[in-house]
């Protein structure tokens, strides 16, 4: 049975996907990881998932967004491959996919962000035909919070 790639819609759908997402996503706890998506759905956030032999291999988070600096484009917020099964084309397969959906919602591109740290991840987008077209700044506010700013002290 050839692998396919689908929409993981339910709750027992969604909970599938835990295990592999975690691979990624590894401060994730599995109590509220159903609860978490369905709060990231009022955002747009959907999980697609392919499926060998009815098991979770590859599963990716995504959006459709727009911006001004550049239209509509279709956001991957995770992507992985279970350990098991990288290498197999999954991860190529379900890009594909994405692709596939950001066309049919009038997407002009598909974005995505991969942590520093993350090489073999890189080549992969690399060989995807993907390009590193920015840097991504972030400054964590709890951190902040949590010390005292010098200039408060």
């Amino acid at each position: 049975m050839a692998p396919e790639v689908r929409e993981m819609v339910s709750d027992k759908e969604v909970a599938a996907t835990f295990p592999v997402m975690r691979q990624l996503r590894t401060h994730l706890e599995k109590d509220g990881y159903v609860e978490q998506v369905r709060r990231m759905r009022e955002g747009g956030y959907r999980l697609a998932a392919v499926l060998e032999a009815g098991r979770v291999a590859c599963v990716a988070g995504f959006r459709v967004q727009e911006f001004l600096y550049s239209g509509r484009y279709l956001y991957v917020d995770d992507l992985i491959a279970a350990e098991e099964s990288r290498s197999a084309g999954h991860g190529a397969r379900l890009l594909r996919w994405l692709e596939d959906e950001a066309r049919d919602k009038d997407c002009g591109q598909l974005h995505l962000d991969s942590g520093v740290q993350r090489g073999d991840a890189h080549r992969f987008y690399f060989r995807e035909g993907m390009r590193i077209s920015s840097f991504h700044f972030l400054k964590d506010l709890k951190e902040i919070q949590d010390k005292k700013r010098p200039e408060e002290e």
